[in-house]
């Protein structure tokens, strides 16, 4: 299979470049805008817009499904897009995509590697492909991935495979590493090995894409993280933004929790009520329970916590716990918003062919 395979590890032959870019660089190493790919009526992408600053961790998330591989293959050439523009390292890829592919090491979801070849002739083959592949780099990931250089391809496990396809990937020093799930078939320790990989990549002033079905992963590493759903681009994040994030959790005889107006934009109260022992007598579901303390509440606050402390105290609430907003709430917070989308544009749907029916019949 050829380097410029969407399937192939992509170390692309011949290149010369500069060194990665310096952090510094006011301009970003991935740029789309209105970006999108269709197949007939199927939407796989649509009015895609985003920036990948240099000398940063940038997150994909998403279900399968979504439109992360479309976007990475997009942005390579390896499918050509139906509408609007992207550039990778100022390079159009409609325009010059072999220029794209020599500025990037692209590990794919479902890298393929010649059966045939052991291990370090793998590393080798690679390394004489790409003038930035340094061979000495990718034998020391190898080992430090615990890699059996001497087994070929053929007799590997799949796990192993992945190893020799990550150390193939990051000996190289491309201004731009896209990695599609790269701890896929991968035992809990080698994750966090390659997690280490990808941080001492950005370290060395590379621009790192990780797509990753692990929300743990992206907090771990990423510098920010793009949502995506069904095609469309649903929310942007900078994880500093995210570790500023805090829930209040604790219980209150209160009928309601006002929340003064000058913090409106940046706290979110809500009642929860998911026991019958969370509801007060005679309410709908009481089931008479004597240890009644009043109802749980929880308070989500953004930036630092310190300024709100004085009001949260004020509360009185028992059973109080604080703790950080994870990444999992956000994608919760996303996925329940789109969902609600749908289920309303359903119901208009629905309330606009009955309509339709209705006045047929007339």
């Amino acid at each position: 299979m050829s380097a410029d395979s969407p399937h192939s590890v992509h170390s692309p032959p011949h290149a010369v470049h500069s060194p990665p870019p310096s952090v510094q660089s006011s301009l970003p190493v991935v740029e789309t805008r209105g970006l999108g790919k269709r197949y007939g009526d199927f939407v796989a992408l649509a009015d895609c817009d985003l920036a990948v600053p240099e000398g940063e961790i940038f997150g994909l998330l998403g279900p399968n499904g979504a439109g992360k591989t479309t976007l990475i293959r997009s942005l390579l050439g390896f499918l050509q897009r139906t509408s609007g523009e992207c550039s990778v390292c100022g390079i159009d890829p409609a325009v010059d995509s072999v220029e794209v592919r020599r500025r990037v090491a692209y590990l794919p979801g479902d890298a393929r590697l010649p059966r045939h070849l052991r291990g370090e002739a793998v590393l080798k083959f690679f390394s004489k492909m790409h003038p930035q592949s340094d061979l000495r780099r990718s034998l020391e990931i190898a080992e430090r991935l615990e890699l059996d250089r001497s087994r070929r391809v053929g007799m590997m496990s799949t796990g192993m495979r992945q190893k020799l396809a990550l150390a193939a990937v990051l000996g190289t020093l491309t201004p731009l590493v896209i990695l599609d799930e790269p701890t896929a078939n991968l035992d809990p320790s080698v994750r966090g090995e390659v997690l280490d990989l990808v941080v001492e990549a950005r370290d060395r002033g590379q621009t790192v894409m990780l797509s990753s079905h692990v929300l743990s992963e992206i907090e771990d590493t990423c510098d920010r993280v793009v949502f995506l759903r069904s095609g469309h681009v649903a929310r942007h994040l900078l994880m500093s933004d995210l570790f500023q994030r805090h829930r209040v959790l604790g219980r209150s005889a209160r009928d309601a929790i006002e929340v003064p107006e000058s913090w409106a934009d940046s706290v979110v109260v809500r009642r929860l009520e998911t026991t019958p022992a969370d509801r007060p007598p005679g309410a709908s579901g009481y089931t008479g329970a004597s240890a009644y303390t009043g109802a749980r509440w929880s308070i989500e606050t953004a930036g630092d916590l310190a300024p709100y402390l004085g009001w949260i105290q004020s509360l009185e609430l028992s059973e109080l716990r604080i703790e950080p907003v994870g990444l999992r709430t956000i994608y919760n917070e996303v996925h329940r918003s789109l969902e609600n989308v749908a289920l309303k544009n359903r119901s208009l749907e629905n309330g606009a062919l009955e309509t339709r029916t209705l006045e047929t019949a007339s």
